[in-house]
């Protein structure tokens, strides 16, 4: 498998690629429309006055567009800087210099600051369509963006485009990192249980249903954990006017209290735990299919 402890390489920088832009599409084709309640229920317009249960397919062009390329910019760095780290600290936990779980950690962390670079954009028109303004679509949400360009300037554009990327770096790396360490640990634990029954093959890798076993029971633990963050991040790309992240917390524990923190939990919770199921699942059964070919 692909952890330290593992015999196995992390797979070349073409199959992290290839593998990462198969999983990112089709994890976010398959559960859009679960995605779209979610942000619906966390809007502060409300869930009916956002679209409701109708147009549920509202800004998947943007998904479309931003999947493949966020999902290979994540897994190109995650396996390029595992195993940087990996080769400097000898191959494995117990002879290097980092633990397991923290190589996973920091590989995962800049991982998903790779992934928002391409993830930000597409999420900020895909939820605004998703939440029923500028028309409700992915090209309406566009092109009031880039409307602003004549009256305000690049810049203002540029901002626009990038609303929340704070706040979307703050949910993703604490959720990945508690997504891959446990997803790497529990691919572990199977390998070296597979290898005392006598059923490993030298560095054979977990299977893919195996990995979307895993990363369906990490996904759910990490997206229950960080869902007041994933508020938080649509309140702000959902306003209609900039504003900071302190202040949308500060008026949601005012007037609202705690409870809508935790407001599509439900949904996120499946959402991702499906979703880490395809995710990573794909992902693994890709690199174990590009291995196998090679």
């Amino acid at each position: 498998m692909t952890s330290s402890s593992s015999s196995s390489p992390p797979p070349p920088f073409q199959a992290a690629l290839l593998a990462g832009g198969l999983a990112g599409t089709t994890v976010d084709l398959s559960l859009f429309p679960l995605d779209t309640l979610k942000t619906r229920l966390q809007s502060s317009a409300g869930f009916f006055p956002s679209g409701g249960f109708s147009g549920i397919y509202r800004g998947i062009g943007s998904a479309l567009v931003g999947s493949a390329p966020g999902a290979a910019f994540f897994f190109c760095t995650y396996e390029a800087t595992k195993g940087l780290l990996l080769s400097r600290s000898g191959g494995g936990s117990s002879s290097g210099l980092l633990p397991d779980a923290a190589t996973h950690m920091i590989a995962a962390s800049l991982g998903e600051v790779a992934a928002c670079a391409v993830r930000v954009p597409t999420e900020v028109v895909k939820q605004r369509a998703q939440a029923g303004l500028h028309g409700g679509s992915s090209a309406a949400a566009l092109r009031a963006i880039l409307g602003r360009y004549p009256t305000h300037g690049l810049g203002a554009v540029w901002r626009e485009m990038y609303r929340g990327w704070g706040i979307t770096v703050f949910r993703e790396v604490p959720f990945t990192v508690i997504q891959f360490p446990l997803w790497e640990a529990m691919k572990d634990w199977r390998w070296r249980q597979r290898r005392r029954q006598g059923g490993g093959h030298g560095g054979a890798d977990v299977s893919g249903v195996e990995s979307a076993l895993f990363g369906s029971v990490a996904g759910a633990v990490a997206a229950a954990m960080t869902t007041p963050l994933d508020v938080l991040k649509t309140r702000v790309m959902l306003s209609k006017e900039r504003v900071s992240v302190a202040d949308v917390f500060r008026r949601m524990v005012r007037e609202e209290g705690v409870r809508p923190f935790f407001a599509g939990v439900v949904p996120r919770v499946t959402w991702i735990s499906i979703g880490g199921a395809i995710f990573l699942g794909s992902y693994q059964w890709a690199i174990n299919t590009m291995r196998t070919i090679a």
